[in-house]
């Protein structure tokens, strides 16, 4: 019904003007104005900046499906209506506050905005924001703070993933699971074994650098782990999916191995099976990426600075399915409802 839905209202778009005191100028962005309904495209006056705040001309805007969770109503957080939707941007900066010390006028960055990426302007806290290094362009940047953000973390910080250990990554085709390939490969030295949902995602998996794959639309995933390993098992999974993937996942770990679980791609919250922890004295750990921007600033920001080195270094290679105009949004979120996205989604703003 949510395909429908948005199929159906996708080309209505509305304007309408926000009123500031002494505003004239415009921008527009994506609006949020009834929940389960398309985006509208708005006109909106500036407003002032506010001394600790930067204004950002934004290029590129990533589509996530938390953004598509936010505007149903099913997100942990949910924001007041009208919105704009847009967790992560790049793009550069146009006006600073007086008390912003970290960026100027003209430096290019990416930003972690919880909310308000989708427009051609954002006005987000100097905290939120991370200078592009030289060499690494706006529109990969705009790549890297949720998806390789959330990569560095669950294998560096939560899985403790070693030089040389076997990681099972499950939806590998997607920008997060791209995103795990890459730094478990090309950062951390590690093997990759990508699970997905057909053979067109393992093979863009195994071409963006895993070892081996698993259609796991095709049979049992552990058997199918089992043939590529033996019994010993992996050492870590990183899964996004939920379900049956996580517990065939689960019993896919080696003695002392680790899982980290990401997401619920697939609609379903599994309950662990703690007799499989004990026997195999498995490590089970849950991640949100966002909360640690909240409870662990330094980490998250020492994560999203490492991303951009590894980036500007040619480390890692951000990959991107398709790209929209901010016209096109709800043929974005289309596009990831529908599951037809590989790799990262992003909204071209100019």
């Amino acid at each position: 019904m949510a395909v429908v839905a948005w199929g159906r209202f996708f080309a209505r778009a509305w304007l309408c003007r926000r009123a500031w005191q002494g505003c004239s100028r415009q921008y527009r962005a994506a609006f949020c104005a009834e929940l389960k309904q398309p985006l509208a495209i708005e006109k909106v006056d500036h407003r002032p900046v506010c001394p600790h705040e930067v204004r950002v001309n934004v290029h590129f805007c990533g589509v996530n499906f938390a953004d598509i969770l936010v505007c149903r109503g099913q997100y942990q957080e949910k924001p007041h209506l009208p919105f704009t939707p847009g967790m992560e941007f790049s793009g550069i900066v146009l006006e600073t506050g007086t008390d912003v010390s970290t960026v100027k006028e003209g430096d290019r960055v990416i930003g972690v905005c919880g909310f308000n990426g989708m427009a051609e302007e954002c006005i987000t806290d100097q905290k939120s924001l991370w200078k592009i290094p030289e060499g690494v362009a706006l529109r990969e940047a705009a790549v890297l703070p949720i998806s390789y953000g959330t990569a560095v973390l669950a294998l560096e910080h939560r899985a403790r993933t070693q030089p040389g250990e076997t990681v099972l990554v499950t939806a590998a085709a997607g920008a997060t699971g791209l995103a795990m390939i890459d730094v478990a490969t090309n950062v951390l030295q590690a093997k990759v074994i990508a699970a997905a949902g057909n053979e067109q995602k393992c093979k863009l998996a195994m071409q963006r650098g895993a070892q081996s794959s698993v259609n796991y639309s095709q049979g049992s995933l552990k058997e199918a782990v089992r043939k590529l390993v033996g019994s010993g098992g992996v050492n870590v999974v990183i899964d996004t999916v939920g379900g049956d993937v996580f517990l065939e996942a689960l019993r896919s770990l080696a003695w002392e191995g680790r899982i980290v679980v990401v997401g619920f791609a697939g609609g379903t919250i599994a309950s662990v099976p703690a007799n499989v922890l004990l026997l195999k004295s498995i490590s089970a750990t849950g991640m949100s990426w966002g909360q640690y921007k909240n409870k662990n600033f330094s980490l998250f920001s020492s994560i999203l600075s490492s991303v951009l080195r590894y980036c500007q270094q040619g480390r890692i290679q951000p990959y991107i399915g398709a790209e929209f105009k901010l016209e096109e949004v709800n043929d974005a979120f289309l596009h990831v409802i529908q599951r037809k996205s590989t790799g990262k989604v992003l909204l071209s703003l100019k």
